[in-house]
């Protein structure tokens, strides 16, 4: 089952409202090229559906989709969001996105913005291994301080909880945004290091999590051995690692989240009555997970839309401010 829905933002009157065909009229290929350049893309790189779509959800979820981690460091002026401690060294796919830029400024000069752009990315990447969305945004301001409080890897439920709900997210879009683990890789510094050591010194324990199923913390040991590189990557999903399905939550189900924010979604005492049941009917009705993933990506790029176009710049390089 595929979800699609592409919603720009739309002025109407004193109004502001999604609509689904901003770009018909000023750029009518657009879908067609960032589709284009993304396939050629993932033809050397495998992982890159999976970066772009992490590269939205990072964007979107500092002080809504505007664009503004795509943006480089300028000394005295811009303190980069990529230099943020959930980016850093991890967010990647930024060459693709000035390739896509690069091949929608020739055949539409000025028309799309970047935050589209990666709204677009992050919509076709989920179709072409199976699902999702779209809003429009433009750059509001850098917010290197909001990147460093991404949700976190490492972070139990009620603090994850508590970042959703600062930006109007609730326990199903925590639950459905959280299934685009189900494609991806992961370092195995986020499962076998300070702070989120859950193979050998869970909490400061010394112990491995006692939420992890014995079997897969014995094949992630052998990926992630004690004090090993941390850089090696592991499936978010190890059963269908590329591919846009419901098994991240069966996953979850028997215990096998790689991350300590997958487990804590079931796991956690605080998930029983909250995520816990969304967990469980994910994990059973696949229809249910795309459909609440689509609102929920919708519901993310509402967070802080800019509605008054003098605000913000349709970016010539996404890179840098015209």
């Amino acid at each position: 089952m595929g979800v699609l829905v592409v919603a720009a933002l739309c002025l109407h009157g004193a109004t502001a409202q999604l609509c689904e065909d901003y770009y018909n009229s000023t750029c009518p290929d657009a879908y067609d090229i960032v589709k284009q350049v993304l396939i050629e893309a993932h033809q050397s790189d495998t992982r890159i559906y999976a970066s772009l779509t992490r590269l939205h959800f990072h964007d979107c979820f500092v002080q809504g989709c505007d664009g503004s981690l795509l943006l480089d460091g300028v000394p005295g002026l811009i303190n980069s969001e990529k230099g943020a401690l959930p980016n850093n060294g991890s967010a990647r796919g930024f060459d693709v996105v000035d390739n896509v830029k690069t091949a929608l400024e020739a055949a539409c000069p000025g028309v799309v913005s970047c935050a589209d752009i990666l709204a677009i990315a992050a919509e076709i990447s989920v179709e072409l291994v199976q699902a999702y969305i779209l809003h429009s945004g433009t750059l509001k301001t850098v917010d290197f301080d909001g990147a460093n409080n991404l949700p976190a890897p490492f972070e139990n439920l009620t603090v994850l909880q508590s970042k959703f709900k600062a930006v109007n997210l609730n326990d199903v879009d925590l639950v459905a945004l959280s299934g685009a683990h189900t494609f991806g890789r992961v370092q195995c510094q986020n499962v076998a290091a300070f702070p989120a050591d859950r193979l050998y010194n869970f909490s400061g324990t010394n112990m491995p999590d006692p939420t992890m199923d014995s079997a897969y913390r014995e094949f992630l040991s052998q990926r992630c051995p004690r004090n090993g590189d941390g850089r090696v990557l592991n499936d978010l999903d190890p059963t269908t690692p590329d591919t846009f399905d419901k098994n991240y939550y069966s996953n979850i189900e028997v215990n096998r989240g790689f991350l300590t924010s997958d487990q804590e979604l079931k796991s956690s005492p605080e998930a029983q009555g909250t995520t816990a049941p969304i967990v469980d009917q994910f994990a059973t009705n696949q229809d249910a997970f795309f459909a609440s993933f689509a609102q929920s990506m919708i519901n993310m790029g509402n967070i802080k839309p800019l509605t008054d176009p003098s605000q913000g710049e349709i970016r010539i390089n996404c890179r840098r401010l015209n």
